[in-house]
């Protein structure tokens, strides 16, 4: 049985990644699945697998505001999920449309820094580019990694972790999502953080060597949720149940961290006979 609805959109503003486990790829697999129509501005290309980053080539940042202003100018957009931008010209292209033509809009944005193979995308400066953008943001979702870069404090335990927050908070976007993917232990507790308060949301842990895309899967699905109504807690929740069943059904594939099953919903994966049989 078909179920119809009003069709939601979203809007990615991301890079490319050529092994289709992260970036506008990840981005795009989510709204599908999720049943919203997905839109992009595309920042960059990345050559990539899931072992590496071998080349990065960004996009002028007038580039980037014509594939806006295309947008604008014919379709309706629900709600914008931001990943890699890239230099710091281009993240502020994008800061200035979005100020001038997004407003009341659901902006979601993942603070990519470091790609899950180790690479750098951004120096120091493209990080203060990327600051500009957090006025902007209903959320931002950093991992603990990025939160320490934004901060310049470890993170160790759930009480700092929870003052990150509240320090990124200061920053300028109006919630902030501590995910804690990268902490130890049996529990995956992430932490939402508003001017209202700290919910918990508590999470196990999954033993996976799949998490290429992690966090571009799961801020894209907070981005699809709320382009379908969704309050931004109810969001939240039901994006990171989506990201664990990604994780549990994820294919086998690539000799990295390898991708997850954005579409788990609809068809699973047979064991290969022998570890990375797909392998030649």
């Amino acid at each position: 049985m078909v179920v119809a609805y009003p069709l939601a959109t979203a809007l990615t503003i991301a890079s490319s990644d050529s092994s289709g486990g992260a970036g506008i790829q990840a981005d795009l697999k989510t709204f599908a699945s999720l049943g919203v129509f997905g839109l992009t501005v595309v920042c960059a290309v990345t050559a990539q697998n899931t072992q590496a980053v071998t080349a990065m080539e960004s996009l002028s940042p007038s580039l980037l505001t014509a594939q806006l202003e295309a947008l604008w100018a014919d379709l309706p957009v629900g709600a914008i999920k931001i990943g890699l931008i890239g230099p710091a010209a281009g993240a502020r292209a994008v800061a200035d449309f979005l100020r001038a033509q997004a407003q009341g809009i659901a902006v979601v944005l993942d603070p990519v820094m470091v790609s899950a193979s180790g690479h750098v995308f951004l120096s120091p400066e493209d990080q203060e580019g990327l600051k500009s953008l957090f006025p902007l943001a209903t959320l931002l979702t950093p991992n603990l990694p990025e939160a320490e870069a934004l901060t310049g404090q470890a993170i160790d335990s759930p009480q700092r972790a929870v003052a990150a927050g509240e320090k990124i908070l200061k920053m300028g976007p109006r919630n902030v999502l501590i995910k804690g993917g990268h902490g130890r232990g049996p529990s995956c507790d992430d932490y939402l953080i508003s001017p209202q308060g700290v919910e918990i949301l508590a999470g196990a842990r999954i033993e996976t060597t799949n998490t290429h895309g992690t966090g571009c899967s799961l801020s894209s699905a907070i981005a699809a949720w709320l382009a379908r109504g969704q309050t931004l807690g109810e969001a939240v929740r039901a994006a990171k149940a989506y990201v664990a069943q990604a994780f549990l059904s994820a294919p086998r594939l690539g000799r990295g961290p390898g991708p997850l099953n954005h579409f788990h919903q609809f068809y699973g994966w047979r064991e290969p006979t022998d570890d990375r049989s797909n392998q030649s």
